[in-house]
């Protein structure tokens, strides 16, 4: 028999057993909500202070555009923690980014600060026995949301036998949030992987978090908290058992899978692209500059999962506020998406803010930067309609961002747009976890922020990727073609009939996978 066919005969095997698998009883999870007082920390001067002094509806901000930034930043509010850690990921990754992230809350669980770790449980897969070790260990708690049936093997495999369970599977949990002493708050556009943070040797991804104090911390502890005890949550110690009960082999077993962690924090610049210090710093001597300003916490329930048609998906949806904000928008509107698939809803929206002769920006991925070739696929179906609408169409490049150093060191790998973000007349500001697409729109549940702010509007401009020389510059050909346009370090510029990273392969493929993924999956 050839590996091909037998390739095909465990694929077959696979496809008719994978009705058979389902998750095993959830039963009663203990109570264990957001702990309120934060009491000796010394992270609660930070947003209780200023609330005395100003506005007690504004809370504080801060923006992180680099990597080592916003690495750096969690692990110092880990290590003040002094009463409890929330945090919720769509992606945890075991690389060193990762494990360094765990090896952090593990130690502040082992010095009795209550940790609950929630995930999705699409990327469980290659780390069960990590969380199933985490899960056992004092003041540490593991829930996850939405499982697979499936808890062994690699995770192509999961899939494969969980394909009785496809509608459900494929609807998973975007948000991205971490919660310190319920005091201190980071969200934002990035997992906890490698490549978040500018430490991966292929590809790094361009992202925004934004880092949270005040009155809004509770709204964001309280979406966690409907995440955590939601009916589409399990709790790994339901999925999957410890491999050791003596506390000294579980604690061999979890040195010896985290040993890959990073060995602290990042390096980190004397001054941001911003012009600011490290948080680290701040936070060592009690103090955090920030800006203060009135905002709105904009998170889908959990069970937004478990609806089935599109209308009462997207009813009250980050994504619904997102654009019913962008629509009331009077001069000008730049929205940052790496997936970008505007859908009838978003052009509707985009005519009649041209209508208006509201200036309207939009940058996302290029081809050759692009993680998702059939999502970019989805996007430039879109392009003519957005360039005849007069909107200015920018890509990020694979290689043009590589080449600056505004936003940390590349190295040999190449740059990805992964920030989520829109900026309105000039002074608001959406940023979260939210793409504009479909899938966000409709299928995933997202967490969002809108801050009325016209000094962090200031600093997004500052940051364009359009004016960093990261992105092509679309423009429409006289032939009603499209032409690319290099904006070039020394001011001139480069124009292509080529679309950047298109081959006939990808196209092909694309091709032939696009029937089966409907625009709504995207």
């Amino acid at each position: 028999m050839t590996r091909l066919a037998l390739r095909l005969g465990v694929l077959l095997l696979a496809l008719l057993l994978g009705g058979c698998f389902t998750l095993p009883p959830r039963g009663p999870l203990p109570a264990s909500p957001a702990l309120q007082n934060p009491g000796v920390s010394p992270l609660a001067a930070l947003g209780a202070r200023p609330a005395l002094e100003r506005d007690p509806l504004r809370s504080g901000f801060r923006l992180m555009p680099e990597g080592s930034t916003a690495f750096n930043a969690r692990i110092a509010l880990i290590r003040q923690a002094r009463v409890s850690i929330d945090a919720q990921y769509y992606i945890m990754q075991s690389d060193a980014v990762g494990a360094r992230f765990l090896l952090e809350l593990l130690e502040a669980a082992r010095r009795g600060v209550r940790v609950r770790l929630l995930v999705d449980g699409l990327y469980v897969a290659g780390k069960d026995e990590l969380l199933a070790l985490l899960a056992v260990q004092p003041n540490f708690e593991v829930r996850v949301f939405n499982p697979l049936p499936v808890q062994h093997g690699p995770l192509a495999w999961r899939l494969v036998l969980s394909a009785g369970e496809l509608s459900r599977i494929n609807r998973r949990m975007h948000n991205k949030l971490f919660v310190v002493d319920n005091s201190v708050a980071v969200m934002g556009g990035r997992n906890m992987a490698d490549e978040y943070f500018m430490q991966s040797g292929t590809a790094n991804f361009i992202d925004m978090d934004v880092l949270v104090t005040g009155p809004l911390i509770r709204a964001l502890s309280s979406s966690f908290d409907s995440y955590w005890e939601s009916r589409q949550v399990w709790s790994m110690r339901q999925l999957m058992a410890a491999p050791y009960e003596d506390a000294e082999s579980q604690r061999a077993r979890l040195e010896e899978l985290l040993h890959g962690a990073l060995p602290g924090m990042l390096t980190e610049r004397e001054h941001d692209v911003l012009g600011q210090g490290p948080v680290t710093g701040e936070l060592a001597v009690g103090r955090l500059t920030q800006t203060w300003a009135e905002a709105h916490v904009h998170a889908d329930a959990p069970e937004k999962i478990t609806r089935r048609d599109a209308a009462s998906s997207f009813a009250d949806s980050v994504t619904e506020h997102a654009i019913d904000d962008i629509a009331s928008a009077h001069e000008q509107v730049i929205l940052v998406s790496p997936y970008f698939v505007p859908g009838d809803r978003g052009m509707e929206v985009l005519q009649a803010l041209a209508a208006r002769g509201v200036e309207t920006r939009i940058v996302t991925n290029a081809l050759d930067a692009t993680d998702e070739s059939l999502v970019h696929a989805g996007y430039a179906r879109y392009r003519m309609s957005l360039l005849r609408l007069r909107a200015q169409v920018y890509e990020l490049g694979g290689r043009l961002a590589a080449r600056q150093r505004h936003l940390g060191d590349f190295g040999t790998s190449f740059g990805r747009l992964h920030a989520k973000l829109a900026l309105l007349d000039h002074r608001r500001l959406l940023l979260g976890s939210m793409n504009m697409d479909a899938r966000s729109a409709n299928v995933n549940t997202e967490i969002g922020v809108a801050i009325d702010s016209s000094v962090l509007a200031a600093q997004v401009e500052l940051l364009a990727p359009v004016r960093a020389l990261d992105a092509y510059e679309l423009r429409l050909a006289e032939d009603g073609g499209i032409v690319w346009v290099e904006h070039r370090l020394d001011g001139s510029e480069q124009a292509t009939r080529e679309e950047p990273g298109a081959s006939w392969l990808g196209s092909v493929k694309d091709f032939l996978l696009r029937p089966f993924v409907p625009e709504g999956s995207l």
